[in-house]
This record gives C-alpha cells, structure tokens and sequence, in this order.
C-alpha cells in the first residue's frame, strides 16, 4: 500500500456528522424556541463569527490586531448608508459593509505590516480610533449621537413577510428569526472557510510564516501576500458581521459600532480562554463567555474585574486555553489539521 498523507481521524468524522445535525436543528429551531433564545443564540453565533476571524488573524497569521472595532463599525455604517441614503433594503445592504470593512482594511495593512509586535496591534487601536473620530462627523448618518434605521425599512425587509406568515409571529420576532438565520450561515461559513483553509496547503504556508516569516520565505512562501490575504479576507467577514450585528438593533452610535470593548476585547477574551489557533477554542469560549455574562452581568465593574482574573488564571494554567487543555490530557481534535502519513506497512504485517 502507498502510504499517504491525511488529516481524517474517527473524532472528525463524528464531529462532522453531528455538526450537520446541529445545522439542521438551528435551522428549524425558531419553530419551537422563544424570541428571548433566538436572541441570545444571535449574540453567540456573531461572537463566535468575530472570535474565528481573529483567531484566524493571530492564532494562525501572528497578526495580534486590536483594531478589529474598526472594520465592524465601518461595516455597520456601510450597511446604515445603503439604507438610509440610498434606499437598500437592510438585508441586500449588508455586502455592502464587507466591501466597506475590505476598503478600510487596504490602506490599513498598508500601514500596519511596516510595524511589528506590540506596534501593529497599537497600530491598528489607532486606526480604528481615527475611523470612529470620523464617521462621527458624518451629519447624514446622526454625526456623534448616531441614528436609526428608518421605520419604513425595517417593516419591509425582505424575507420578514415570509417568516411571520410561516411562523405566525409578530414583525419584530420575525426579523430576529431571520437576523439569526443569517448569523448561523455566516457562522458556518466562517468555520467552514477557515478549516478548509487550514487543511491545504495555504494552511501550511501560513503556520510557517507565523512561526518563523524569515524561514518561510527561504523556502519560497511569500509571507507578505499571505498576510495581505488573510488581513483583508478577516477584515471584509468582520464587516459582514458587522453589518447584520446593527441590522438586527436597527440602532447606532459611532462609540457603539466602534466600541473596543464589545468588538475586540471580549473577542480577545473568547479565543485566549478557549484556546488560541484551534478552531475548537472560540467555540468553547464563546460558551464559557455567555455564560459569564449571563451569571455576572449584573454586577457592574465587578463583572469586567472577573473576566480579566478568570483570564489572567487561564493564561498562568492552561496557557494553550481551555481547549488546549482538554486537548492535551485527551487527544481530542474535533476538527483536525494535524497531517499524519498512514498507509506504512509495519513488521507483522500492521499499518
């Protein structure tokens, strides 16, 4: 037998299998579930969206970005105008802020790849703040105190009409069905994209140039169009997020749409305590995140205080992440990248 190179294992397989059943369940969960979990599961599947495109920028490019705010606000906003200014439908509107977040991105890796370490990521916090400092000048949007989408837009979007007659609910319910429709495809296909990505070769080329870009271009990876792609590819899905994130609260504020805090912060938190370059690590943080706030929320400053110990605890302990973790002490890959060459015919006559 010709021994071969594969990334298949059991534990893949099985994962594979149960995350078409838990697609199929999301999808017709609405039919069942209450607006309040529609909702909640809304805020955890674009958490999850935005916490993958970082871990795919730092966990497997080593671009530590704390500047990710600015492609969600920029995004936001692109989707805003559409409407607003130009007459889209919210739905229809939300590539717009993709584009948006991919036009912002170009003259921001341009500047940011010529800094390094702590100075790219204080780099691009700047260029987020100087985005934010003038999308508040934007009169026709609301300027500093923002704007709203307008009452005609969003009692016509499209796909509304459908929903509530096929689930007899309200207006309002029914744009939550379908703002976590779309989280939930957008969510897939973050998760999708990215595993795939890391499966082939350009997954190969990109762990080499975050472990060493010097050696990976000594062996021909072109370590600055890889960082180009994979900056802007993030950048335009954080925009995308973006734009459905403010579709669904048809509400915003330049400090909101680039808050630091809600769009890069937790994020950072989401994928350090689940586990830094594993997909599976965003997931589980994403959990352990909701569950925090949903525990602590009320607590004020007590609750920002808490995330930060639990995180600094995760970081002395378990410095791969909780993932890493259980990873380590089992063995346990549910999408794994790992390349193991099989096929060997051993002594005895086993492979």
């Amino acid at each position: 037998m010709q021994p071969t190179v594969t990334t298949r294992t059991r534990a893949g397989t099985i994962t594979a299998v149960l995350a078409l059943i838990l697609i199929a369940v999301g999808l017709a969960l609405p039919a069942f579930a209450s607006r309040s979990l529609i909702q909640d599961l809304f805020f955890i599947l674009t958490m999850l969206t935005l916490a993958q495109l970082w871990n795919l920028l730092a966990g497997y490019g080593g671009l530590v970005s704390v500047g990710q705010q600015a492609f969600v606000g920029i995004g936001a906003y692109a989707m805003f105008a559409g409407v607003i200014l130009w007459g889209i439908d919210p739905v229809l509107a939300i590539p717009l802020g993709g584009l948006a977040a991919l036009l912002l991105a170009i003259p921001t890796a341009f500047f940011a790849f010529r800094l390094a370490g702590a100075y790219f990521a204080i780099g691009t916090w700047v260029i987020a703040e100087v985005t934010r400092l003038l999308i508040a000048q934007w009169k026709a949007l609301g300027g500093g105190t923002g704007t709203s989408l307008p009452r005609e837009a969003t009692s016509d979007i499209i796909g509304v009409e459908a929903i509530r007659t096929l689930f007899d609910v309200r207006e309002a319910a029914a744009r939550d069905i379908l703002a976590y429709w779309l989280a939930l495809a957008l969510a897939v296909l973050t998760i999708a994209a990215i595993y795939a990505l890391l499966r082939n070769r350009l997954g190969l080329a990109l762990a080499a140039v975050r472990d060493n870009a010097e050696a990976a271009n000594s062996v021909g990876v072109d370590a600055r169009r890889i960082r180009w792609a994979v900056f802007l590819i993030a950048a335009a899905m954080t925009g995308l997020v973006g734009a459905l994130i403010y579709v669904q609260t048809a509400r915003i504020s330049p400090d909101a749409a680039f808050s630091v805090t809600d769009w890069t912060a937790y994020v950072i938190f989401i994928v350090v305590i689940g586990g830094i370059g594993r997909i599976e690590g965003p997931i589980l943080g994403v959990l352990v995140f909701y569950a925090l706030q949903t525990l602590l929320a009320d607590y004020g400053a007590w609750y920002l205080l808490t995330l930060g110990l639990i995180a600094i605890a995760v970081m002395l302990f378990a410095p791969r992440g909780l993932w890493g973790l259980i990873s380590d002490r089992t063995g346990l890959q549910l999408f794994p990248v790992q390349r193991r060459l099989t096929g060997i015919t051993m002594k005895g006559g086993k492979t």
